[in-house]
This record gives structure tokens, C-alpha cells and sequence, in this order.
């Protein structure tokens, strides 16, 4: 047996790199978005109403401004003010979006490493064994973090957070009448501003006013503890809330990741739009996405592992082409959620608008917003991982004279 060339060195090297890449990939804000109207001076709002798309969750993207003129205990809560501009044409919280997905990215990147660490082997028997115990130790964590109780204790604590996060709400108490007038005066103007902006447009028949939020908690910037515990314990409370809003309708805490998935979504969708009749078929959709998805990265280690424990032939060359694709899997993803936001939004909306495709890429215009969408650094870092994968399988792609057969 010769030892390896030195393209299998390099190709090998660039693969491990890459996977070292995976990790500030998950926590990077991989997207950002921004609205922009007069009901936010760039005074006030240099950024105007941004947020942060990650690939474990959406995160507020305003920073706290330090001016003389302005005084600001805290950065603007820019995901509910998002949310709350988005309700009144009738579009889901930003929440609602690919909840499946936020839950299982820990795991596909887990994945995705333990495919590449095994491509960059190039002995049959020990890929073999990386392949095994990779996809046994990921399906059992996996497992114990959907369905087990306790689930979320194993998963990161950026995901919780995010989940906290899109909730828009904190512990605190608040003065429920003093907060609803204040929602009140601000909806009335911002719905105000946009029918001015709409008047050109043909009339549609105006849905009824969306119910108020909540008022027992709120709105604002949560208090991220540090800690997984203080932030589970945050979500328990949120849940049993909602159980008990509910008429104790739910099934009891236990903390799995598929419960939390289920409930966050409808609390979610639910948020300005209560409507059991709309909102049941969707979180039952959801359930089952999840379910699909859970057995479907199963049947993909099982796979792999009958048919890509050889480094040759097409199996092997999918080890490394899939994750050289993430760019590219992130950007439809995005898409096709901003497609499903602006083709189903509710019919509660204080006013209507046509179905429509949100600006994906670049500036684009919607009644007075401006909106802006464009790649964070974090994508420039999957382009980064996407260009060492595409040169590591060229290198092995062509083998010199001193490769051994047996081992490409």
C-alpha cells in the first residue's frame, strides 16, 4: 500500500478546512433584511426595520444608537417590528417560516461534517468505521433531541435563543392599557401612511381588523439569559401559558424538540391571527414536515453507509458535491419562504394586498416601503466552504502518476 500523493494530502487538508468552516457558519447571520419608510427616519433608524436571517433562527439586526439626540435604553426590537408592520396586509409572523428546517440545521451540519471528514478519508475500512459511529452517535442525538423529554437540552443554545427571540416578548409585566393604546395610536397611523400609499392601486374589499396581541406580555427585546436552562425554563413558561390560554387543550411539558416545534409554530401563526379553523391544517402540516424530515436524514445515513463506504465511483463524489452545494440550497430556501409569505397571507389583515414575491435579492418596493435584501458574511462563508469543496474534489478528480488506485 503506497502512501498518499500529495493532491490527496492537499484535497484532504481543504476538506478538513472546510469543516472547520461549519461551525462560525451556523452561529454567522447568513442574510439581512430591511424595511425603510418614513415612519423610520434614518436618524433614528440608519438601518432602518432590519433582522438577521441564520440559518438556526431570524435575529434582530437594529443596533442601539448613541446620539445626543437620541436616547435608547435598548436597541429597537426589530423582529416584532417586522412582524408587527407584516400583520396588518395579512402575512404570517416571521416565525412561521421554515420552523423544520431552524430545528434540524444543527443536525444537517453535523451531517454534512460527518460526510466530509469521511471523503477526505481515503482508506475503505476506516471511512467505514467515521461513517458508522458518525451517523450512529448523530441518529441517536438526533432522536433524543425531537422526540425525547428533555429534547432541547441537547441542542444549541443559538437555537433557543432564536426561538425566544421571534416571539417578540419578554417575562416582564407591563400596563396592559397603557401598552394597547400605545399599539393602538402606532397601528392607526402606520395602516394610515399605507392606505395613502395605496390609493392608486384598485380598491379590494377591506378584511376585518386583526385582534389585538396579548397584553399580558411584553413586546420587546427578551432577556436572553446565558445558559441553555434559563432559556428552556423561559420557553417552558411561554408553553404553559399558552397551554393554560387554551384551555389546558395541550398535552403536558416535556420538552422534546418536536413539542416545542409544534406549539411555537401555532403560537406563532396565531400570534396576530387566531383563527383555529386556518391554523390547525397548518401546524398539522408542520408535524408531519418534521416527522418526514427526522426518518428522512435516518434513511440518507443509512444509505451513505451501504453505498458511498468506498472512495470511488458516484457515491463517493456526492459526499462532497451535496455540502459544496449549501450557497446554493440556502438561497432556494430563502426564496421559497418568501414566496409562501407573500402567497398565503390571512385574511384578517387590516387591509388586503395581491399576492406578491418579496424582494429576494436586492431593492425593491412595496406601497411606501423600501426593502432590502442582501447576503451577510456568513454567506461569503459559505461561498468560502462551497470553493475549498469544489478544488478538494478537482484534486482528486485527477489523480498523479504515484496515486495508488486502490485508494482514490
Amino acid at each position: 500500500m503506497k502512501s498518499m500523493s500529495q493532491k490527496q494530502i492537499i484535497s484532504s487538508v481543504l476538506v478538513l478546512v472546510a469543516v472547520a468552516l461549519l461551525y462560525p457558519i451556523y452561529n454567522a447571520p447568513i442574510w439581512w433584511v430591511s424595511l425603510e419608510a418614513p415612519n423610520y427616519p434614518e436618524e433614528a433608524f440608519p438601518d432602518g426595520v432590519r433582522i438577521l436571517f441564520h440559518v438556526n433562527g431570524v435575529f434582530n439586526g437594529c443596533v442601539k444608537q448613541a446620539k445626543t439626540e437620541i436616547t435608547e435604553d435598548e436597541a429597537l426590537d426589530c423582529v416584532h417590528e417586522m412582524d408587527t408592520i407584516n400583520h396588518y396586509v395579512g402575512m404570517y409572523p416571521i416565525a412561521s417560516g421554515g420552523p423544520v428546517e431552524l430545528f434540524f440545521s444543527l443536525f444537517l451540519v453535523t451531517l454534512v461534517a460527518v460526510m466530509l471528514v469521511a471523503f477526505a478519508c481515503v482508506r475503505p475500512k476506516i471511512r467505514m468505521i467515521i461513517m458508522l459511529v458518525g451517523f450512529s452517535g448523530l441518529a441517536i442525538w438526533m432522536g433524543m433531541a425531537y422526540y425525547g423529554a428533555n429534547g432541547l437540552k441537547l441542542h444549541s443554545e443559538r437555537y433557543l435563543e432564536g426561538r425566544i427571540t421571534v416571539l417578540g416578548e419578554t417575562s416582564e409585566e407591563m400596563d396592559a392599557e397603557e401598552d394597547t393604546q400605545q399599539a393602538e395610536s402606532a397601528g392607526d397611523a402606520l395602516i394610515a401612511r399605507l392606505r395613502a400609499a395605496l390609493d392608486e392601486e384598485p380598491a379590494e374589499e377591506e378584511a376585518a381588523p386583526a385582534p389585538a396581541a396579548e397584553p399580558e406580555i411584553k413586546h420587546g427585546l427578551p432577556v436572553l439569559e446565558k445558559g441553555k436552562e434559563k432559556n428552556i425554563a423561559y420557553l417552558k413558561d411561554a408553553y404553559l401559558q399558552y397551554r393554560a390560554d387554551q384551555d389546558n387543550s395541550l398535552a403536558d411539558w416535556t420538552g422534546s424538540g418536536s413539542q416545542v416545534l409544534a406549539w411555537h409554530y401555532q403560537k406563532s401563526l396565531g400570534k396576530y391571527f387566531r383563527d383555529p379553523e386556518v391554523l390547525k391544517p397548518m401546524v398539522a402540516k408542520i408535524r408531519t414536515a418534521g416527522a418526514v424530515v427526522f426518518w428522512g436524514l435516518i434513511v440518507i445515513m443509512i444509505v451513505l453507509v451501504v453505498f458511498a463506504r468506498k472512495p470511488e465511483g458516484f457515491w463517493n463524489w456526492l459526499l462532497v458535491l451535496i455540502p459544496a452545494g449549501l450557497p446554493v440550497f440556502f438561497a432556494i430556501e430563502y426564496a421559497v419562504w418568501l414566496w409562501w409569505y407573500g402567497h398565503n397571507m390571512n385574511d384578517m389583515g387590516a387591509f388586503t394586498l395581491k399576492a406578491f414575491m418579496p424582494t429576494a435579492f436586492g431593492q425593491g418596493k412595496v406601497a411606501q416601503f423600501t426593502t432590502n435584501s442582501y447576503p451577510e458574511y456568513g454567506f461569503w462563508l459559505m461561498v468560502l466552504f462551497s470553493a475549498l469543496l469544489l478544488v478538494s474534489a478537482l484534486l482528486r478528480r485527477k489523480p498523479s502518476e504515484n496515486d495508488d488506485p486502490d485508494e482514490i
